[in-house]
């Protein structure tokens, strides 16, 4: 390196200064003697496969600290060697002053050749002196310059009919490029045979194969045979003018066994919910896609939960099995429906489903009621009790609605209905003392179809609407109809008949007990029966009474005095029940009709129990005992009567002679009687 020494001289004489300093100059003058040192060992670089000529890939730098004003520090570099020399030794190129290094030729190859180590020099005094070298490695990068392939590019396969979404094939395919890259992930389509979308193509999880789907049902019937071409892609466009890939997919559409198709699928009718059993209902009829089976289609119901309806299996005919009812809780909306299963002959049947859906069209068949039973009202300026009306029928067949009091009920009540609503207001014309009431009505829907309902009213002890009940211990409890009082009267007669049998079987049994512990087991012995058929009575003298006498004619018996109800109207009696009608419900509103009827008798009846008679103008009744007394029997005469009466004969003595020292009370001796 060159450089510039400055220098001052002084002349001195003894210390002291003789002449003034003086300025020297001394020029150093270069030598090369610093050899180029590279700012780095190794220089890396990449570049594209399908770079072009002159294409920069990296540049290169080297310093020299000789003087730069001097040849000492001029560097040039050069490339002496590239590895490898493939495809040929001069792929590359660098610029002598600058240390760019460039593209030299094409044919770059990543697939080939994926890396090249050039070894550059730089050598200074204008490459002639020292000089020194580094490696620059440089990596061919990728590009799309390799199409993918489709390993097998005509195959053939099959897939049943009516299967969506099932795997048709896999197609597999090769790229030279490089794995995992956009320039090798492929992608596919199917450019002809899929015209109408039967199927799609995806691409599978490793980007490099191709998975063809059924998008919709294949139908064998009308395309047994489907011929696919498939075409496969990269993701990113070639680098280059290229060809494409493609492969041809013949799919075979196996035949299936497929249900019968109804046509249409719902059928919709309306009819009478009175219909004749054997009316006709619908038609139905389903088709056999399956038309080279030829097979034939039969039919049956497959939920008809109420069995309202039948079906010819041959012809599809449907018809009323049964009553209907709208009513009914079958029925939803006024519809019911049913479903029709339509079967094939074929070894493992298909079966395909119809609907019908039943309008049932209303009749007036359901009479009108009160659904509350009871109500409660205050016996002072009472608030009317609301009572619902209820009529199963449609709105053509129920409301508005028409309530009558019937009979006498009319003269202590008042009842009234509106005509936009189901409710009928009840209340009493005047104060009525507190009890129990029952109230006949009847009330009409709209097309005068009428049923009598009775209510139990309450009355209580109480002003406006009711809140607590008050019935004073002196009002009438119940006014209840005499009929009910009848069949009270019947059933506590029995029951007190009942109790009577039943203490004289305890009675029996009592004294059979006591005979068996006093008298021996006449079982074990031989039994003959002794009949005494002339004891009918007493002689000729004891005929001579008036029997007359001991019972007294209607003239001569005490007045028994009735009290007839002030409410006398008779209720409707059901004589049958109405179709479809529980047996219960009709069972319950005649008795609650026979409750509330007040014209049955027995009515109450005020009777006198002291009442005796007056005396009696027969003699005694001891003139009827037998011919021969207890005193004038002679029990020892059974013992003449054979072996079997030994043993009475002697209880009979034994206990006359018992009742004789029995006579007389013991000293100290209390009889109770």
């Amino acid at each position: 390196m060159c450089c510039v020494l400055q220098l001052w001289a002084h002349a001195m004489q003894e210390k002291i200064i003789a002449e003034e300093p003086m300025e020297l100059i001394i020029n150093v003058i270069d030598q090369n003697d610093n050899a180029p040192q590279f700012t780095q060992n190794h220089f890396y670089g990449t570049v594209s496969e399908s770079a072009e000529v002159d294409d920069s890939v990296l540049k290169v730098m080297a310093e020299d600290k000789d003087d730069p004003q001097m040849s000492n520090a001029i560097i040039r570099y050069q490339i002496k060697n590239q590895t490898p020399q493939i495809p040929r030794g001069d792929m590359f190129t660098i610029n002598p002053w600058s240390g760019l290094i460039s593209v030299a030729a094409g044919g770059l190859d990543r697939e080939t050749q994926p890396q090249y180590k050039l070894t550059i020099e730089a050598a200074d005094m204008e490459g002639e002196g020292l000089a020194a070298t580094c490696t620059a490695i440089i990596s061919v990068s990728d590009s799309n310059d390799n199409v993918p392939q489709f390993i097998i590019t005509s195959i053939s396969t099959s897939v049943p009919e009516n299967a969506a979404g099932l795997e048709v094939i896999r197609l597999k395919v090769t790229d030279q490029d490089e794995p995992g890259s956009p320039n090798a992930n492929t992608k596919y389509s199917i450019i002809a045979g899929n015209e109408c979308g039967h199927f799609n193509v995806t691409t599978g999880a490793n980007k490099m194969e191709g998975i063809i789907k059924t998008a919709k049902e294949l139908d064998f019937e009308s395309t047994p045979e489907f011929t696919l071409l498939v075409v496969v892609t990269n993701e990113v466009p070639p680098s280059g003018p290229t060809w494409t890939s493609t492969a041809t997919v013949t799919v075979a559409v196996e035949d299936k066994n497929e249900p019968p198709v109804f046509s249409p699928a719902e059928i919709l009718v309306s009819i009478s919910e009175h219909a004749k059993a054997g009316s006709s209902v619908a038609g139905v009829r389903a088709e056999d896609p399956d038309t080279a089976r030829r097979q034939s289609v039969r039919y049956k119901i497959h939920n008809d939960t109420a069995h309202w309806l039948s079906i010819d299996k041959d012809t599809g005919s449907v018809k009323v099995r049964g009553s209907m009812d709208r009513e009914s809780h079958y029925v939803k909306d006024g519809k019911y429906t049913v479903l029709i299963l339509g079967y094939d002959n074929d070894t493992v049947p298909a079966t395909g489903t119809g609907a019908v859906v039943v309008t049932l069209l209303d009749v007036n068949d359901h009479r009108p009621v009160i659904r509350q039973r009871t109500a409660t009202l205050c016996n002072k300026d009472p608030a009317p009790a609301l009572l619902d009306i209820v009529d199963f029928d449609g709105p053509g067949h129920a409301g508005p609605f028409i309530v009558e009091l019937q009979g006498e009920h009319k003269i202590n009540w008042t009842i009234s209905t509106n005509s936009t609503s189901s409710m009928a207001a009840l209340a009493p014309k005047r104060e009525l003392s507190p009890g129990d009431y029952h109230v006949l009505m009847r009330i009409y829907d709209v097309g005068m179809l009428y049923q009598d309902s009775t209510l139990a009213v309450e009355v209580c002890q109480c002003e406006g609407a009711t809140s607590t009940c008050f019935i004073s211990h002196s009002a009438p409890r119940l006014h209840i109809s005499s009929h009910a009082t009848s069949v009270l009267g019947v059933i506590f007669g029995l029951l007190l008949l009942l109790l009577l049998l039943l203490l004289l079987l305890v009675l029996l049994r009592r004294r059979r007990r006591s005979s068996e512990k006093d008298f021996c087991h006449l079982e074990d012995m031989p039994r003959d029966n002794i009949f005494l058929y002339d004891e009918e009575g007493g002689g000729e003298e004891d005929q001579d009474f008036d029997l007359s006498q001991l019972q007294k004619g209607p003239d001569n018996c005490h007045k028994v005095t009735d009290v007839f109800p002030t409410v006398q109207s008779r209720p409707c009696y059901r004589l049958l029940p109405q179709a479809n009608e529980e047996i219960c419900t009709f069972i319950e509103n005649n008795l609650q009709a026979a409750d509330s009827d007040p014209t049955a008798p027995p009515f109450d009846s005020l009777l006198v129990f002291d009442y005796e008679g007056v005396s009696s103008e027969a003699s005694s009744l001891s003139s009827l005992n037998s011919s021969d007394s207890d005193e004038e029997q002679d029990f020892q005469s059974l013992s003449q009567w054979g072996p079997i009466f030994n043993r009475l004969a002697d209880l009979y003595t034994r206990g006359t002679e018992e009742d004789d020292e029995d006579t007389e009370t013991l000293p100290g001796k209390t009889e109770w009687v």
